[in-house]
C-alpha cells in the first residue's frame, strides 16, 4: 500500500501515448471501396460482355483483397507505446494490436536518449540505452515527429537528472 501511495506523490515530468498514423478514416475507407469496387464491376462488366467471363471474376478478387488489406491496417492501428518519465522511474510499455503488452522500468539516471540519423531523411530511429542495451522507441512516428519527441523526452530525462524537489509541508 506505501508503494502505491509513494507513486501517486511522485510527480510526472513527461508522458506520452505514440499511436500509429491513419490517415483514411471510415467515411474515407467506405468511400474507396464504392468507389474501386464500381470501377471494378464496371471494369469487369465490359470484359464479360466481350467474352472474357474469367477476367469478371478477377476483378471481383480485386475488390476482396483491397477489403482484407486495408482491415488489416486497421487492425494494426490498436497498437500503442506509453512513455513516462518521472524522478525515479522511466517506464516504456508497448502494447501489440493484439493485446499484448510488454513493459521495461528504467532508472532515467542511467538512460542515454540515442538517435540514429539519416542525412536526407531525418532521425530513423530512436533508442534508449541503458547498460548496454538498447530499447527502440517512438517508431510509429515519422522522422519530424522523432526530432520533436527527442527533444522533449531528453528536456524531461534532464529534468530527473537534476532532481524534483517536493516543497515541504
Amino acid at each position: 500500500m506505501a508503494a502505491d501511495n509513494a507513486d501517486e506523490l511522485e510527480p510526472t515530468i513527461f508522458s506520452a501515448v505514440i499511436t500509429p498514423h491513419r490517415s483514411l478514416g471510415n467515411i474515407g475507407f467506405l468511400v474507396l471501396m464504392i468507389v474501386f469496387g464500381g470501377v471494378s464491376f464496371i471494369s469487369g462488366l465490359a470484359f464479360l460482355l466481350m467474352g472474357a467471363w474469367p477476367v469478371f471474376g478477377f476483378f471481383g478478387l480485386d475488390v476482396a483483397l483491397l477489403y482484407w488489406a486495408l482491415k488489416l491496417n486497421y487492425r494494426h492501428a490498436d497498437a500503442y507505446e506509453e512513455v513516462r518519465v518521472t524522478p525515479s522511474a522511466l517506464t516504456v510499455r508497448k502494447v501489440s494490436h493484439r493485446g499484448a503488452v510488454r513493459e521495461w522500468v528504467l532508472n532515467p539516471l542511467w538512460v542515454k536518449l540515442d538517435k540514429v540519423s539519416h542525412e536526407e531523411f531525418g532521425i530513423e530511429r530512436l533508442l534508449l540505452v541503458s547498460r548496454g542495451k538498447h530499447l527502440v522507441i517512438a517508431s510509429f512516428l515519422g522522422p519530424d515527429e522523432k526530432a520533436s519527441f527527442a527533444q522533449e523526452l531528453g528536456n524531461a530525462l534532464s529534468e530527473a537528472k537534476r532532481g524534483v524537489f517536493l516543497p515541504s509541508s
